[in-house]
């Protein structure tokens, strides 16, 4: 492969990581400043560096989009990490990522990922088996999802909801003013 490929796959494996869900072909042509065409011959040249070796990673992909999963032959060893990452108590990370939802919800991951520095993607995968968060299609963007705390957090909390949380106004005004206006739209 090309010096400009490699280049290439490592910006698509990059996309998939951070990008966490399925991503939109067209959508990856488009950052990558590639073709469809090229998009589909990154996909198959990552997914054959995946399956070769023993690696835990995968690519599940259609006509239309991509996304990088763990391998079937790994879900064991997942879901005992999974039970016990729901019968520990909350991570300071998820705490984190809590607050943030609960305070600025409703929000995209993208934005929650620009909030931490990090992707948040298994704890909100964490928080919604939990019952604390859930997730819903944003209204005014069809391909993003919205995460907000559940009623069951607010019950939890023994608040009525997000407006009677401590310090609220305060908090939402430094949440709104966190981000460029860009960071917002994935």
């Amino acid at each position: 492969m090309e010096p400009i490929a490699e280049s290439k796959l490592a910006a698509l494996e990059a996309l998939l990581f951070v990008h966490g869900e399925p991503l939109a072909i067209k959508k990856i042509a488009a950052v990558l400043d590639v073709p469809e065409a090229a998009v589909a011959e990154l996909i198959t040249a990552f997914r054959e560096s995946l399956a070769a070796g023993d690696r835990g990673l995968a690519l599940v992909a259609n006509d239309h989009s991509v996304q990088l999963v763990t391998k079937a032959a790994l879900m064991p060893v997942i879901q005992e990490f999974v039970k016990q990452e729901l019968t520990e108590d909350l991570t300071p990370a998820s705490l984190e990522a809590l607050s943030l939802v609960a305070y600025l919800g409703p929000l995209p991951r993208a934005r929650l990922d620009y909030l931490r520095g990090v992707n948040s993607s298994f704890i909100l995968r964490n928080l919604m088996m939990r019952g604390l968060v859930e997730r819903f299609p944003d209204p005014e963007r069809s391909a993003v999802m919205l995460y907000r705390a559940t009623i069951d957090l607010w019950k939890h909390l023994g608040v009525p909801g997000q407006e009677r949380l401590p310090e609220y106004d305060t908090f939402k005004t430094l949440g709104t003013s966190a981000e460029p206006e860009e960071a917002a739209a994935p």
